[in-house]
Order: C-alpha cells, then structure tokens, then sequence
C-alpha cells in the first residue's frame, strides 16, 4: 500500500485509491486492495482527494473507493464534492458503507456512487463491484416513448411472461391492503383449473420503510434486495431472481429491505426496471404500495393492469378517497383506473349497511367493485403466524372472496392470452 504522502509516480501508474478519514478503520478494505491491486493503489483522505484529482497522477485512475462510516455523516456536502469531482474526470466510485445511516448513504449514492458494498465486506464483493464497473455500459433501448413514464428497457432476458401487473394500495392504515396483496398472490398460484400448468406469481413489497409482506410470509428480509434497489441498471435475470425469497417453493416475494430507506431512493425508472423484470418472469406480478403517494406512484398508476385502492367504511378512508381523486385529477392523472375495494363490508343481510355503502359510493363519486368480508380475528392470526388464510383459515369468508377474486382474475387473465 502507498500513501497520500508517497505515491511513488515512477513505480507503474496507480490504478486506485481508497478515500477515508482513516483507512486504518477499514482493515478487510486494505486485504481486498491489496489483493486485487498489488502495489498499484493509493490511500487519500477526504481533504487530500479534491487536491489529488487536479494532479497528473489522478489520470490514471480507474477507481476509487470511498469508505465512510456513522462519524462521517457530519462531512457529506465534502463527500458529495469528492464523488462530483471524480465522477466528472471519468473515476468510477465504490461506496463501502459502515453503519451509515439510510437518508446520508441515499444522498450519497444520488451524487451519482456506481457501487455499493457494505462493511465488513462480504468475502470476494470488492473484487465483485470491480468487475462490474469495468463491464461496459448496457445499451438500453427505450420504447414507447409517447408515454411520459415509458418503462426503461430492463437487460436482456430469455424470459417473456408479459406478466399482468396488479398494484393494491391502501388508502388508510389497517383497510387490509397487504392482506389482500398476499393472499390474493397465493390464490392466484392456486387459481390454475386441473390439466393447466399454475401461474407463475411474484409479490413485491414497495412500501419500502414499513413493508410487512415478509411478515406475513414468515420470510426473512435479507440485504441483497436493498442492494438491488440500490442498482437497478446493474440487475438481470440472475440477480433478480436472487433477490427473491420463495413461501412452500410456489410464491416469489420480494421483501422490503431490512432497514427504513427514503421512500425517494428510488426513482420511476427503477421501479419499472424491477416490475418490468419482474412481469417477464411471472404471469402476475402483485405490487404491495406504500400508503403515501411519492415521485414513482405515477409510473405504477400508468403501467398497471389493475389497480386496487383498499378502503373501509368510515370518514377517514372517505376523505382519503376524495383526497386521492383529487390530486389524480388535478395532474391529469388515469383515476378512473382504481378499482375500490371496500373492507370488512357489511354482511348481505345488513340492509342499512348496504345502505351506507351505496351513500358512500355516490357522495364521492367512484364505484365500489369489490366487497370483501370482515374476516375476523383469523387474519390477524394468519398475519401472525406467516401463513395464507386459504391455509391457517380456509373457510374464512374473506378467503373465500379473495378466492372468488383470485379465480376471476385469472379466468380474466387466460380469456385474454386466448385472444391474442
């Protein structure tokens, strides 16, 4: 290892160098360079790295990796610098990143970081990044550009499902948005009539801070999926599929990662990277959204084939619902594309609740499309325990609906294919 003192020129060029506030902090980050790079790389602090990039020497660089921790929060207007500075002189950056907070490891890598890599460092991941920054750039090719949030065209793929892309978003805490979302995945890989082959179903839970789909699954949450997120022109086929937890090997999910991350960290051409990948593997591809509408709710409303807006009946799911027919229609946004779904719905016989409902409907102005029954203290259970109601409650009558939804849907789905 040189360091920023001694970069010794007339040995062979530097190929490297680490940045930090003590590389000494980093010590697997050192094995790994040296490993990787021999003598061929450098140590710079953050207030040497500006100073370093303006010299001759810096011309040779391919990389650097700038490894941060909690401490260093308080410097990143200088660490957004650095990574400005080198990004502007062709320098890929590496980010390693030890216990830094999600909003300052967000704002970083928007200054434009290539790669990600946590520490301690996974065994062989430094040598990884490097391998993909060398990688030349993946041609993306756009279609459809009359639309304002066409979907980037993902890596090439041998798979092409052209998935139906179904989104559920809950308008109020508790109106069973990802009761539904889950459960609705589950019947629709039961849905397939005897002889025909079962769908192929991939639930993906967006609400990226308080995302429970893994809960519900009993599913761990594991660190590959914010490292996808993270880097979604990086991602194919492999690495996708790799991201993904399976619930009794039959349905794929896509966890919220482990941490709260900004919902802003990911842009509209993420997210139609990941859906768009998702639906050429799967012929249903369920999106769990977050309650608040942010940048990328937009480019879910326009891709989506379905879109379910879970309410109950009662005034805040009602002024929700005016608040979010208001704001579509102000940016000339598809409202008439939400299904409303109305839950815990009064039973048939319940005459004035009937009545409520039919109240609510017209005094906002939408239609009510699906009516789910009160299921009762066996959906809180099932959540629980990480199980489907069709298995921990299969007489439950908010299964049998979601089931009747499920069939329908699919039947919907084949009729469809049929045609085309």
């Amino acid at each position: 290892m040189t360091s920023d003192a001694n970069l010794q020129p007339e040995a062979s060029p530097i190929q490297a160098c680490t940045i930090s506030r003590d590389v000494q902090n980093f010590d697997l980050l050192i094995e790994d360079m040296e490993t990787l790079l021999g003598e061929s790389w450098g140590d710079l602090g953050f207030s040497d790295a500006l100073a370093f990039f303006q010299q001759t020497d810096a011309e040779s660089l391919e990389f650097v990796a700038m490894a941060v921790d909690a401490e260093d929060e308080d410097n990143l207007i200088l660490l957004g610098e650095i990574i400005t500075q080198a990004k502007s002189r062709g320098i890929k950056v590496i980010l390693i990143a030890n216990d830094v907070s999600p909003a300052a490891l967000h704002q970083l890598l928007r200054q434009g970081a290539d790669e990600f890599v946590p520490y301690p460092l996974p065994e062989n991941e430094l040598m990884a990044a490097v391998d993909r920054i060398r990688e030349p750039e993946p041609e993306i090719q756009y279609h459809a550009p009359a639309a304002e949030t066409a979907a980037p065209a993902t890596k090439k793929s041998a798979h092409n499902r052209e998935g139906v892309l179904i989104a559920v978003h809950g308008l109020a805490g508790g109106t069973g948005a990802t009761t539904l979302a889950v459960n609705l995945g589950w019947e629709l890989v039961q849905a397939a009539k005897k002889g025909e082959t079962p769908p192929r179903v991939c639930v993906i839970d967006l609400d990226l801070q308080f995302g429970s789909v893994s809960t519900y699954c009993d599913l761990p949450r594991r660190e590959a999926v914010f490292e996808l997120l993270t880097d979604t022109e990086s991602m194919d086929d492999d690495v996708f599929m790799q991201a993904l937890m399976t619930y009794e090997e039959k349905l794929h999910v896509l966890t919220a990662p482990t941490d709260m991350i900004p919902l802003d960290l990911l842009g509209s051409e993420d997210i139609l990277r990941i859906t768009e990948m998702a639906r050429r593997h799967f012929d249903y591809v369920i999106v769990d959204m977050p309650k608040t509408l942010v940048q990328w709710s937009e480019a879910i409303l326009n891709h989506s084939h379905i879109y379910f807006a879970t309410l109950e009946l009662d005034m805040r799911s009602a002024q929700n619902a005016l608040r979010m027919k208001r704001g579509l229609q102000a940016e000339d946004l598809p409202f008439d594309k939400l299904r409303f779904v109305l839950n815990r719905a009064p039973k048939f016989t319940d005459l004035n609740g009937k009545s409520r409902v039919k109240r609510l409907a017209e005094s906002l102005g939408i239609s009510i499309d699906v009516l789910l029954p009160d299921g009762g203290r066996p959906v809180t259970q099932a959540g629980d325990h990480g199980q489907p109601l069709a298995q921990s409650a299969p007489k439950n009558p908010l299964r049998k609906e979601i089931a009747k939804l499920a069939g329908s849907l699919h039947e919907l789905g084949q009729t469809e294919a049929a045609a085309h």
